[in-house]
C-alpha cells in the first residue's frame, strides 16, 4: 500500500468517507454527524492520509488537534477520525499501517495523546485499537452520552495512559 497525505476534502478521501458513512448507516441506522472541517486536518494541527493499492484508494484516516474542551478533550490530544478500509482490502494490516503513520505524525507535532470514539457495533475496530495499545478513556465528543459510544486513548509520549479526567 502506498500512503499519501491528502486533504480531508480530496476526491479520494471523500469517496472513502462516503463509504464509511454507508457502513455507519448499516451498523447504527445513521451516519456520523460529528462536526468536521477539512482545515482541521491540515498540518501542523492535523493530518489526513489515504492508502492506495494498485492506484485505487482503499484506506483512510486522519487526526485533528484537540485541546481541553467542554466536550471532554484534554490538552494536547490528537483525535483520530475516519479510520476506514474498504471491505475487499480488509485483513491485510492496512488500517494498522495508517494508524502507525498517524500516531507518528501526531507525536512529531507534539500531541501527547491519541484519542478516538468508536462504537460497540464495530468490534473489529475496538480489537484493532486495543491490540495497538489503546485503553478506555473518559468519554468525549459528540457521542459522549450515547450508550453505544466507546472512547479509547493511547499516550504518545511514553507515559502511563491517562484517562483524561
Amino acid at each position: 500500500m502506498e500512503i499519501r497525505i491528502r486533504r480531508y476534502d480530496h476526491p479520494d478521501a471523500v469517496k472513502l468517507n462516503d463509504r464509511v458513512q454507508l457502513e455507519y448507516v448499516e451498523r447504527y441506522g445513521d451516519g456520523d454527524v460529528t462536526p468536521m472541517d477539512a482545515a482541521q486536518f491540515d498540518p501542523p494541527r492535523g493530518l489526513y492520509l489515504v492508502g492506495y493499492v494498485d492506484g485505487e484508494p482503499v484506506a483512510s484516516g486522519g487526526w485533528r488537534a484537540q485541546d481541553e474542551s467542554p466536550e471532554g478533550h484534554s490538552d494536547g490530544d490528537a483525535e483520530l477520525k475516519r479510520m476506514y478500509v474498504v471491505d475487499e482490502a480488509r485483513g491485510r494490516g492496512l488500517a494498522r499501517r495508517i494508524l502507525a503513520e498517524l500516531e507518528a505524525s501526531a507525536t512529531a507535532a507534539g500531541r501527547s495523546r491519541m484519542v478516538l470514539e468508536t462504537g460497540t457495533k464495530q468490534p473489529e475496530a475496538i480489537a484493532l485499537y486495543e491490540s495497538c495499545g489503546y485503553t478506555p478513556v473518559t468519554k468525549f465528543g459528540h457521542y459522549r452520552y450515547e450508550e453505544l459510544s466507546v472512547c479509547l486513548g493511547k499516550d504518545l509520549q511514553g507515559r502511563t495512559p491517562a484517562d483524561g479526567t
